[in-house]
């Protein structure tokens, strides 16, 4: 009798008790797909979400780039154009104001439009270049040309004699060189930068190859 009564006034209820189990074991962050720790993201989703961060750290390294050279062209034209040179280092490193029609460190004095060109056109591949860009130390180095690039082309547009043929501010002078500027600096270190990248074979979209 008393095991009738037991029986009799146990309610019906679904077998769930594994579908609970499993959701209280189920880890945090899973996400519907089952990938544990992406929130739901999808591998396409991830993919755009770091490629947008590459893209980010790109611009950021060329605004700032760009901003120091421009800051410090500015002041060298205000402080220091028309004035004896500043030792820095003794006579291995001045200060010396000069206006340069070539290209980087005095180079090609002849062809200011040409190099004008070539800037604008590194630009514009860099900025496409960035819709397949992955890698961190590509966009670091991407940066660097991008923010040294702009920075001599805005002297090219704005400087005198003209449009397009303005000469760019240089004022860095070490001792038996070419006097240079920032730009010129990072566009060095950014070109310095992707040759050693190359040649461990880092590829923009972050894979590596080997030759």
């Amino acid at each position: 009798m008393a095991e009738a009564e037991r029986i009799i006034g146990t309610p019906d209820t679904p077998d769930d008790g594994g579908e609970q189990t499993a959701a209280a074991e189920a880890p945090a962050g899973s996400g519907p797909s089952g990938a544990p720790g992406t929130g739901g993201q999808t591998a396409p989703e991830r993919q755009r979400g770091g490629r947008g961060r590459r893209i980010a750290v790109l611009f950021a390294v060329a605004v700032f780039a760009y901003a120091l050279d421009l800051i410090s062209k500015m002041l060298v034209v205000a402080k220091l154009e028309h004035h004896a040179p500043i030792q820095v280092v003794g006579d291995w490193l001045e200060l010396h104001a000069i206006r340069n029609p070539g290209a980087a460190f005095g180079f090609g004095a002849a062809f200011t439009i040409i190099f004008t060109l070539i800037a604008a056109a590194v630009i514009v591949v860099i900025v496409r270049l960035a819709r397949k860009l992955y890698s961190l130390p590509w966009a670091i180095a991407l940066g660097l040309l991008l923010g040294g690039a702009l920075g001599n082309l805005t002297d090219r547009v704005f400087r005198a004699p003209g449009v397009f043929q303005g000469e760019v501010v240089d004022f860095i002078a070490p001792k038996g060189f070419a006097v240079f500027n920032l730009a010129d600096s990072a566009i060095v270190c950014g070109g310095i930068l992707i040759v050693l990248l190359s040649f461990r074979g880092l590829d923009p979209d972050g894979t590596v190859h080997k030759d």
